[in-house]
């Protein structure tokens, strides 16, 4: 993301001006409009499963206002990772609560995989009917906002809390082991802090997002083909 074109910067690189305006315009787009969508799908589905919290504490709404948190945020533009205000929800009010929170917590990247495939359909329709000369900045619009919504459900993926992988983790673990896996969290936040920014993961997880955009791209493509469009 920008650290990165910063970086290049100081270091006498060259940069695509056009491309960092399409950059931040798609990160902007998902700050304002897709990691709402993610928290309200958190939200939406608790509510579903029987916890009335997030609509009680007014978060169960798409208004930015209400999800925009502001370090997250800087995160996201400066890094490609980063973050909404946490929806409340409280698993005492599910029938299952470990059940119940892995998910709910699994609705937020489930929503950023949807939104990613959606912009892909555009996407491919605007190829087709523009017969593969898309405009270069709506080109690379779209190319950005995919691939920051699929890395967004693979980082959100990760079983640290307060991801929502830890949730999801939390379903297959006795309630001893989660009370110890939560108990020391602040420490597993620092050290997969240190981990992301020493580039340890960059493979593991360069993998799946590639996995999860190529799987997007390719059910993207398929209604066209079967139409004989592509």
């Amino acid at each position: 993301m920008l650290f990165s074109v910063i970086r290049s910067l100081f270091s006498g690189g060259s940069v695509d001006f056009m491309s960092i305006l399409m950059q931040i315009a798609a990160v902007l787009f998902i700050i304002f409009c897709i990691l709402p969508l993610h928290e309200f799908a958190h939200g939406w589905v608790a509510y579903k499963l029987g916890d009335s919290t997030a609509k009680y504490s007014g978060r169960l709404t798409m208004n930015p206002l209400a999800s925009v948190d502001p370090m997250g945020s800087l995160f996201l533009l400066l890094f490609g990772f980063g973050w909404a205000k946490p929806v409340p929800v409280n698993p005492n009010n599910f029938k299952n609560p470990k059940r119940g929170m892995a998910i709910t917590a699994i609705a937020g990247p489930v929503s950023n995989l949807l939104a990613s495939l959606v912009g892909a359909l555009l996407y491919v329709g605007l190829m087709i009917a523009t017969n593969f000369s898309l405009p270069m900045f709506l080109l690379v619009f779209f190319q950005y906002y995919i691939i920051i919504n699929v890395g967004l459900a693979v980082f959100n993926l990760i079983p640290v809390p307060p991801l929502d992988g830890s949730r999801i983790v939390g379903a297959f673990l006795t309630d001893r082991a989660l009370a110890a896996y939560y108990r020391y969290q602040n420490i597993i936040v620092m050290v997969m802090f240190v981990v992301l920014f020493t580039g340890i993961l960059d493979a593991p997880i360069g993998f799946l997002q590639n996995a999860c955009y190529n799987g997007v791209m390719w059910l993207a493509q398929l209604p066209f083909q079967l139409f004989g469009l592509l």
